[in-house]
């Protein structure tokens, strides 16, 4: 190990001044050094002997280097790359902070709500890259750092390179593990060679599931055995052993995790504002005061409620985003024209029924406020699914796009809303909504109060504003 130290020493000697070792993976050594140009102290993570051979530098540098383009505050800088006297290197900033792996170790199972936060940021770093196309491959606890109470994510790029480089995508010719099987997604515990950014959501999954669980999904004796049940068996829900975890964000999990990519969530941008809601005080727990209903089959006459309550619990949600337009909320500056209200997302998986009635509800009732221009449910409907939020906007001709999902338990309903700016993702407005709605007159009766109270308001801060 000494010789070894000091062979890396010797080659980086000028430009990085390595310290001391930091710790090992399965494809890195991890040195801490200092940046002799500009003063810093950075992680250098320096390839194991026998992948830097089986790679060799030119390739592994060539698809390194796509890495190196990522810029997002939840992904970790590269700042630099080489080979040097055999030595094949990577370069980042240092966090003294600990890994997620470092905090699941010492404490378990994590805060609802810290989980679902750290969910969303991994997410959010995800839908960045995936949007560049770099795939990580290799989302586990041990490669998100935290640093100043957030996530960031390491090695993005690393495992796709050498994936890449080595033509494999589970085991390299040397043994090397591409991937942690804990976290692997079937298509890649396969050996499947069209691994595509769907694996990196499943993973996503299965480090969710250890966060709120204290356990990864799949347990075994040996890497096998784990890859072995990622492939055949489904996880057990994730309230069998937190009950505390909302039904919601076992939900989010379960799609996160299906089997077949095609069953999960497509992108990890349209997970962004679920999780964003589910962040939220009571977001991401089981009201203390109710409990999830089995899922039953509803009569008529039951539906029929359900989808009028649901329709009713839109139109208030509307009033309430009509007099935010209306007062200038978000700090919009009146830049918002227009906006696109997307098919709302039925998280429960049996009700498209009303879902659909809540998406036709919500573009009349905001048209209605008159706040704001809403593009027509037919305009919407014909932009191709698998669009960003970006090509929706851009398609439509749109300042902001509405995203919404819905989640039902018996009579208990939750409505979470957000109002996007398409090119940063930023969230201009957000909402959440809990109602029942076995009874609907009753439901009624409170939006007709609300809407009066909330527009005439709205109207005469408004009309004060402008001096009409």
């Amino acid at each position: 190990m000494s010789d070894r130290i000091e062979a890396l020493r010797a080659a980086l000697a000028g430009r990085y001044d390595i310290e001391r070792e930091l710790g090992q993976g399965g494809m890195a050594t991890v040195y801490l050094a200092n940046d002799t140009r500009h003063q810093r102290q950075v992680a250098v993570k320096v390839l194991k002997p026998d992948l830097a051979n089986a790679l060799g530098p030119d390739r592994f540098l060539r698809e390194i280097r796509i890495a190196a383009n990522l810029n997002h505050p939840h992904i970790l800088a590269l700042f630099d790359s080489g080979e040097a006297d055999g030595f094949l290197y990577y370069v980042m900033p240092y966090l003294p902070g600990n890994t997620l792996r470092d905090r699941i170790d010492k404490e378990g199972e994590l805060p609802v709500r810290e989980a679902v936060r750290i969910m969303r940021e991994v997410a959010d770093a995800l839908a960045f890259a995936h949007s560049k196309g770099v795939v990580h491959r290799d989302i586990k606890p041990d490669n998100v750092m935290l640093s100043g109470n957030h996530a960031i994510v390491a090695d993005f790029g690393v495992a796709k390179a050498v994936s890449e480089a080595t033509g494999r995508d589970k085991l390299t010719t040397v043994g090397v593990a591409l991937g942690t099987p804990a976290y692997m997604a079937p298509e890649q515990a396969a050996a499947d060679p069209h691994v595509d950014h769907r694996a990196d959501i499943y993973a996503l999954g299965a480090m969710g599931y250890e966060l709120l669980s204290g356990r990864p999904p799949f347990m075994g004796a040996t890497p096998q055995a784990v890859l072995a049940a990622h492939v055949t068996e489904e996880a057990a829900p994730v309230r069998k052993y937190r009950n505390q975890v909302s039904v919601e964000v076992e939900a989010v999990l379960a799609k996160c995790l299906a089997k077949k990519p095609a069953d999960r969530w497509q992108t990890a941008d349209e997970m962004l504002p679920l999780l964003e809601g589910l962040g939220t005080p009571s977001g991401g727990l089981t009201p203390t005061d109710t409990r999830p209903y089995e899922a039953t089959k509803a009569k008529a006459s039951s539906r029929r409620r359900l989808v009028l309550g649901a329709v009713a619990a839109v139109i208030l949600m509307a009033a309430a985003f009509g007099a935010w337009m209306l007062r200038g909320g978000g700090g919009t500056g009146g830049h918002i024209d227009e906006i696109a209200v997307l098919p709302i997302m039925d998280l429960s998986g049996k009700d498209e029924v009303f879902v659909g009635a809540m998406h036709d509800a919500l573009i009349s009732a905001i048209a209605l406020t008159k706040s704001v221009g809403v593009v027509s449910r037919t305009a919407v409907l014909r932009v191709d699914a698998g669009a960003t939020t970006e090509e929706v906007a851009k398609s439509l001709g749109v300042q902001a796009v509405m995203e919404g999902s819905v989640f039902r338990a018996g009579d208990e309903m939750r409505i979470n809303v957000q109002l996007v700016e398409p090119r940063t993702l930023r969230h201009i407005w957000t909402g959440t909504y809990e109602r029942n709605v076995s009874d609907v007159l009753a439901a009624q009766d409170e939006v007709v109060q609300t809407i009066a109270t909330e527009l005439g308001a709205a109207l005469t801060a408004d009309d004060s504003r402008t001096g009409s």
